[in-house]
């Protein structure tokens, strides 16, 4: 089955930060200017360092074409990658402010 090994679970990824975002959480992250600041800043260096270890010409990283979409965009850059990066990231961050705003609302 192509894309369940290591499609599905970034995507539930994205689901579930998001969700626990919007749902539980409310730091309001998604809506501060320094979170998509964030965000560029990681694809800044995501985008050469994956794309240099995904590059189909000379791979350093292998994925069985069996468990990804096989979507790839930029320098052969998996987009599982990027989904998986954002729900790290994310994550992270949320949890950094997550105590924050519990201080706040005392």
């Amino acid at each position: 089955m192509t894309g369940i090994g290591y499609t599905l679970p970034a995507v539930v990824s994205v689901v579930v930060v998001v969700a626990a975002e919007l749902a539980w959480l409310r730091t309001g992250l998604f809506r501060r200017r320094a979170y998509w600041i964030t965000m560029a800043i990681v694809l800044a260096f995501q985008v050469p360092v994956d794309g240099w270890l995904t590059k189909l010409s000379a791979p350093v990283v292998v994925y069985d074409p069996t468990h990804f979409l096989g979507l790839r965009f930029p320098f052969d850059i998996p987009m599982e990658d990027f989904l998986f990066g954002f729900s790290l990231i994310t994550a992270t961050l949320l949890a950094w402010t997550a105590p924050e705003r519990r201080e706040h609302a005392s």
